[in-house]
């Protein structure tokens, strides 16, 4: 059974950092991409960063490309998303998404996902 199970987020100021991490496992391909989406009610979900496994490749969305870092631990198979300089509107829940391709898909406006985590709130306070 593939699981994604997510740690981090909660409450920082505005210009402080959080850090989110996805367990990932019961899966072996090495050919998937993982990545952060997130979601504020009654918008849009924004994919923000993804990394694929294969080949390391990491993609970021503009507006967090300067401030956001994605990086794998290959040896515990776990995804992190390092978020520094946060911002009021960083606030929103943050989902980790697995997708058995690669990262262009998972963060195309209509995301390919087939595996989401269960979500976690970043709130950045002013």
């Amino acid at each position: 059974e593939v699981q994604l199970v997510e740690s981090g987020g909660g409450l920082a100021q505005a210009g402080g950092s959080l850090r989110l991490a996805c367990a990932a496992s019961g899966f072996t391909s090495d050919d998937y991409s993982i990545g952060w989406i997130r979601q504020v009610p009654g918008q849009e979900r924004e994919g923000l960063a993804c990394i694929h496994k294969r080949d390391s490749d990491t993609y970021y969305r503009d507006s967090v490309r300067d401030r956001f870092t994605i990086s794998s631990d290959n040896a515990k198979n776990t995804v992190t998303l390092q978020m520094d300089s946060l911002k009021p509107e960083d606030t929103a829940v943050y989902y980790c998404a697995l997708y058995f391709g690669h990262c262009v898909g998972l963060l195309a406006t209509k995301a390919h996902v087939d595996y989401w985590g269960q979500g976690t709130q970043v709130t950045v306070a002013s």
